[in-house]
């Protein structure tokens, strides 16, 4: 790209509110002119307009490190990102975090990493790595650390724990923001929850919940990501409180990313009626200015962080520059791919069959219920399939064996069961399981569990499916969560999986990534962690026998 070179097209002033035909001329990567022209002089085709930014997400649940996410993201004209290394900093600790930035800062991408403020998320699980108060003064002292990410420890919050009120004080003193993470919180408990200073939530699901946060001040992050799918429910909103709303995807996973990234929510926003320039504002302009960001708007003075788009409809991103330089063009990624090292935390060996036996103690169980594209659960009470003094999947009835087995030390592996994941035959099995990152497998016998599990000891990580007829398995190398491979390889690979789990018998959309959620204890109702089975609005364990 050289120095200096200039574009007239039409462009979208989101500061002025305003389409006209422009002349932008851009010198050492930054904005230095833009001027109106007549219309006769155009030569570009398409628009104009800032480049997208995702408010909040976890990269490593793309399962790629941080430049291969910039490959594929830029295509679709996202610029930068919110991230939260609270994943492999749950398994790496501050050596992940280090590893995500340094991997991230070699390639032309902007990605902003915040000081994971739950690491481990709860007491009740194992994680492999401790954050304390003292390693977020550090963190946040940095200037490309821009944020106190999600606070999940609403209940510290409420009971002002010192250690949670500590870390949201750092943040207040050296003038970063604090995101939250308050799922069904609402009344005088999100209110009390506000006030101590967080700023951002990304977990409303209804409309209501999310009008009394936006209503206390707090700013609202649409979330729509492979995960959780917020964005019908939340939309309404935006037409009235676009100012305080921002676009996300949380969690994002890299056959999705290939076909697109905040650029739909844009797309999908104006269908429903939202304002253009308030949804551009929710794409880009909202997120820069509240984590104070070093991204363009696309005004004079500014570093040239822009997209062209073929039209205002669809947001079929044509080019992409980032600081001036070309990193995406005509659906084709310009940015190359960079060797990485790996680093990993996994210490157990191989598992035998009678670990995952379950003597009864009742003929009743409490079972995990889990639903396609939710994160919360639900609690069902009902009878027991015993075969040979030992509790098993009930296929017929769908209520299938789960385990979490520690990764970190070597212990028992924790029993439970779940309805809806629809195996008929095998097991699945996979190293991301939000938020400790132990394996986390579901099956439809205790042979195949087991025999998925160790295909995830063997390789270190990543996700697995066994059958008596086939073994599959997608090495997740960097932390038992990434691999450094290239992305649209990956993508590839991870599509091929989602197939053979629909010939498993499983109707979700995609039950890894529910899987890798069946253990993040913060959501609601019940979850499962290597220590036993949790109830997340008692907050205490409970036994798997009713």
């Amino acid at each position: 790209m050289p120095a200096s070179f200039n574009i007239k097209a039409n462009l979208v002033d989101l500061k002025n509110k305003a389409i006209y035909p422009a002349e932008v001329v851009v010198s050492h990567g930054k904005i230095s002119r833009i001027s109106r022209i007549p219309e006769s002089e155009i030569r570009e085709h398409g628009f104009m307009m800032p480049g997208f930014v995702d408010a909040h997400i976890h990269i490593e649940s793309a399962m790629l490190i941080p430049s291969e996410f910039a490959r594929m993201a830029v295509v679709h004209g996202t610029v930068a990102t919110i991230s939260d290394p609270h994943e492999i900093a749950n398994v790496m600790g501050m050596e992940g975090i280090e590893y995500m930035i340094n991997n991230g800062n070699k390639v032309p991408f902007k990605f902003y990493f915040g000081a994971p403020s739950c690491v481990p998320a709860t007491n009740f699980e194992t994680a492999g790595a401790e954050i304390t108060a003292d390693d977020i003064r550090t963190l946040l002292k940095r200037d490309e650390i821009k944020y106190l990410a999600e606070m999940m420890n609403w209940p510290g919050v409420l009971f002002e724990d010192p250690d949670v009120m500590e870390k949201i004080k750092i943040a207040h003193e050296l003038k970063k923001p604090v995101d939250g993470h308050a799922p069904g919180l609402k009344g005088d408990k999100a209110t009390k929850y506000i006030q101590a200073g967080i700023t951002t939530d990304h977990e409303c699901t209804s409309e209501d919940e999310a009008r009394h946060k936006l209503e206390n001040g707090m700013k609202i992050q649409i979330r729509e990501g492979s995960a959780a799918h917020n964005f019908d429910a939340l939309v309404g909103l935006a037409r009235h409180h676009a100012d305080q709303m921002m676009f996300c995807s949380d969690d994002k996973h890299p056959h999705e990313l290939q076909h697109g990234h905040i650029n739909q929510l844009v797309k999908r926003a104006i269908e429903q009626d939202v304002d253009l320039f308030d949804a551009l504002d929710m794409a880009s302009s909202n997120v820069i200015s509240h984590y104070n960001l070093e991204v363009g708007k696309l005004t004079v003075g500014d570093p040239a962080d822009f997209i062209m788009v073929e039209d205002l409809k669809d947001f079929n991103v044509l080019r992409t520059y980032i600081d001036g330089k070309l990193v995406a063009e005509n659906g084709k990624s310009l940015i190359e791919t960079v060797p990485e090292k790996c680093i990993n935390k996994f210490n157990i060996t191989y598992l035998e069959e009678s670990a995952f036996k379950l003597k009864p103690k009742s003929d009743k169980i409490n079972v995990v219920v889990a639903f396609d594209g939710e994160l919360i659960t639900e609690k069902l009470t009902t009878d027991c399939l015993t075969i040979d003094n030992n509790v098993v999947s009930d296929v017929k009835n769908d209520i299938l064996k789960y385990t979490v087995v520690n990764r970190y030390v070597e212990s028992h592996p924790a029993i439970g069961f779940i309805k809806n994941l629809g195996l008929k035959k095998g097991a699945i099995a996979c190293s991301v399981a939000h938020d400790s990152h132990n394996i986390v497998a579901v099956g439809v016998d205790d042979a195949s569990i087991c025999k998925a599990v160790n295909l995830l000891v063997d390789a270190k990580g990543g996700l697995a499916i066994y059958t008596d007829e086939e073994v599959a398995v997608l090495p997740l190398p960097v932390a038992g969560l990434m691999t450094n491979e290239d992305a649209y390889k990956v993508a590839e690979q991870y599509q091929k999986l989602l197939d053979k789990t629909k010939v498993l018998g499983s109707t979700m959309h995609d039950p890894f990534m529910t899987l890798s959620f069946m253990a993040l204890l913060v959501i609601p109702s019940i979850k499962l962690s290597d220590k036993g089975l949790f109830d997340g609005e008692k907050f205490q364990f409970i036994d798997v026998f009713a």
